[in-house]
């Protein structure tokens, strides 16, 4: 029997990192005797995180542009070519029979050389708004899985499945761990849990605003387990010392983390709503307006147009963040509420409807 070959490419964030590895996950729990090769960025967060899930990883030589004339602009070519010549390397070499793109730099100079060399390309897109590397590889994708409609107006209609967003399978059913949860936490079962995630690498507004209020919140009688994102672990592990509060530039069990918690402070990204329709607890989302096209911005009204999360915008943090916590905190009927419509939005199936797709190309 033919044993499969699938390289798997996409990071930069955990946005793009985690879907990939919902997706390798599926496919080896289907074909464990498949092979399965990832190929990142160098220096980027997939090169620690991929072979901490237990895949091979390489780099290539690529970054993104930035909005400014800087010297890695000018470098962008160099890269990009580069990035090709090692690409068409690694392709000749691992000989797959798909490749697969969550989206990320790596993945544009490596599914374009695949699809010049006749390989089938797989694109799956978080975003309401494509990055630009979706974008560019649209045109010779074999299959476009997304988790927003009325995206063909970036890619080919007749490509397009809407799938939802893959998310690791160890997050449905996560209110059954809570007393596993509580207990690996060291938390305590008589306090609710406020849980802030500020992404991977962390968001400087969101620390500066739970550094701000932190008396205020543990007044309320709160137990905080803050996220705070590896760029500013040394800024924020101090507040370690502080009774009830848990300060984490990462978080490795985030199936515990979402058990224990009772109420969430996030980023909207398209990773992050997609895992938190799944959990179904309430959510603040407190939207990154540094993204094209405001696009956490849609996400978050996406699920308050649904009475399925709340959503208080940067500028309006100073004004409104307490006030809409305290609300929430106090009214039961809304704590349900929004964590009924939240997971009536969960796509629990999509990584299964992915790789569905992704072996029917295979065969």
């Amino acid at each position: 029997m033919k044993s499969y070959k699938f390289i798997i490419s996409g990071g930069g964030t955990g946005g793009h990192i985690y879907p990939a590895i919902a997706i390798a996950d599926e496919i080896k729990s289907r074909m464990p005797e498949a092979e399965i090769l990832f190929v990142g960025a160098n220096d980027k967060m997939e090169m620690q995180r991929v072979p901490k899930a237990g895949y091979p990883i390489k780099g290539l030589w690529i970054a993104g542009l930035q909005r400014r004339l800087t010297l890695s602009n000018l470098l962008f070519p160099v890269k990009l070519l580069v990035s090709m010549m090692k690409s068409l390397r690694i392709i000749q070499s691992f000989k797959p029979d798909v490749v697969i793109g969550t989206g990320g730099f790596a993945s544009g100079p490596l599914l374009k050389v695949a699809s010049m060399c006749n390989i089938p390309t797989v694109l799956q897109e978080q975003n309401s708004y494509p990055g630009i590397t979706n974008k560019w590889l649209a045109a010779n994708a074999s299959k476009i899985y997304v988790a927003y409609e009325n995206l063909d107006r970036f890619f080919p209609k007749d490509k397009i499945v809407l799938s939802g967003n893959p998310v690791r399978q160890d997050l449905v059913g996560v209110e059954q761990k809570r007393e596993e949860a509580l207990a690996y936490l060291k938390l305590d079962p008589n306090k609710k849990t406020l849980l802030v995630i500020g992404g991977s690498l962390g968001a400087r507004r969101i620390n500066q605003l739970i550094e701000a209020e932190l008396d205020n919140l543990l007044g309320k009688e709160l137990q905080i387990i803050w996220q705070c994102g590896k760029l500013y672990e040394e800024e924020y592990k101090k507040y370690n010392e502080v009774k009830a509060v848990q300060v984490l530039s990462f978080i490795e069990r985030m199936d515990l983390v979402y058990a224990a918690a009772d109420v969430i402070v996030s980023r909207a990204g398209a990773s992050s709503v997609s895992e938190l329709c799944i959990v179904g607890k309430p959510v603040i989302f407190i939207p990154s307006p540094n993204v094209a096209e405001d696009h956490q911005s849609k996400n978050a009204q996406a699920m308050v147009d649904k009475n399925a999360a709340l959503m208080v915008k940067e500028p309006e943090l100073e004004d409104k963040f307490m006030f809409t916590i305290n609300q929430l905190l106090m009214d039961v009927k809304q704590i349900v509420e929004l964590s009924e419509n939240a997971m009536k939005n969960a796509k629990v199936d999509a990584t299964k409807v992915i790789v569905d797709g992704i072996l029917e190309l295979v065969k």
